[in-house]
C-alpha cells in the first residue's frame, strides 16, 4: 500500500485540520467542555498513528488559536495542562515513529515550563525522517502573516533586504511554516465551515473538506475515506484543463 501511494502524485502529502467539536462534543453527552478535550487528545494520538501508513507526509493540527485565550480561565487552564500531559506521555513514543514535531504559533504567550516541553520535544524529534508533525498552538494567520511581514520590513529598514525584491517566496520562508509545502487539504470537524483564522496564506490553493463528526469522534477510517475522496479531485490551480 505504501509502494502505490508514494507512486500516486494526487495524494494529499500536507493535510491540516481544524480540530473542532470537543466541547460540543461532551455538552451533547452531558459532560464537562473540558472532558471533550481530553477525548480529543486521545484522538489525536491515533490520527498521528495512521498518518504515514496513508502517505501524509506533514500533518498539522490547530489545537489552541489566539482567539482560544479569551475562553473562560479555568478551560484554557485545562487545555495547557493538556498539552504538558501530552509532551511528557508522547514524546517517547512519537521519537520512536520517527515523528518530527514542530510547533506553530506564539509560544511567548505560553506558560514558560510548557515551552520548555515544547522545545525539548522539538530538539529530541529534530533528527526524525518521518512524518512532520505541526501543532499549531497559540497560532492566528493574520498574526502569523504580521509578524513575517514586520520580520521582512525590519530587514529592509536595516539594508539587508530590498523591499521591491520581496517576493512570495520570501513571505512564505518567513512564516511559522517556513520551509515546509503548502497544504493539499484542509479538514474541519464538526460542522463549521469556516476557516477560523488557521494558514490564510499558506490554504490559498488547498483543497478543503468539513465533516459533521465532531473531534473526539473523527476515526483514521474516516480521515483514510477523506484521503481518498481528495485523489479524485481536479485540482487546476487557476488553470484550465486541458482540451481533449
Amino acid at each position: 500500500m505504501a509502494g502505490e501511494l508514494a507512486e500516486n502524485p494526487s495524494r494529499a502529502r500536507h493535510v491540516a485540520i481544524i480540530m473542532d467539536g470537543n466541547g460540543r462534543w461532551a455538552v451533547r453527552r452531558g459532560f464537562a467542555r473540558t472532558a471533550g478535550h481530553h477525548r480529543g487528545v486521545e484522538r489525536v494520538r491515533e490520527i498521528v498513528q495512521a498518518a504515514p501508513g496513508l502517505g501524509v507526509e506533514t500533518l498539522t493540527l490547530y489545537a489552541f488559536s489566539t482567539e482560544n485565550w479569551h475562553r473562560p480561565g479555568y478551560e484554557v487552564a485545562v487545555l495547557m495542562a493538556l498539552f504538558r500531559r501530552y509532551i511528557l506521555r508522547e514524546v517517547g513514543e512519537i521519537d520512536a515513529q520517527n515523528v518530527r514535531v514542530r510547533f506553530l504559533g506564539e509560544r511567548e504567550r505560553l506558560p514558560r515550563d510548557l515551552q520548555r516541553l515544547m522545545t525539548q520535544m522539538e530538539e529530541r524529534t529534530a533528527g526524525n525522517t518521518g512524518l512532520l508533525l505541526q501543532p499549531a498552538i497559540s497560532y492566528g494567520g493574520r498574526s502569523e502573516i504580521l509578524r513575517a511581514a514586520r520580520q521582512l520590513a525590519a530587514e529592509a529598514a536595516a539594508g539587508s533586504r530590498d523591499p521591491a525584491a520581496i517576493t512570495e517566496e520570501d513571505m512564505a520562508a518567513a512564516l511559522y511554516t517556513g520551509g515546509t509545502a503548502d497544504p493539499d487539504l484542509v479538514i474541519r470537524t464538526s460542522g463549521e465551515t469556516r476557516i477560523s483564522n488557521f494558514l490564510l496564506w499558506q490554504a490559498a490553493y488547498a483543497e478543503f473538506a468539513f465533516v459533521e463528526e465532531c473531534w473526539p469522534d473523527f476515526t483514521a477510517e474516516q480521515f483514510a475515506r477523506l484521503l481518498a475522496e481528495f485523489a479524485g479531485r481536479d485540482r487546476r490551480f487557476g488553470r484550465v484543463a486541458a482540451a481533449t
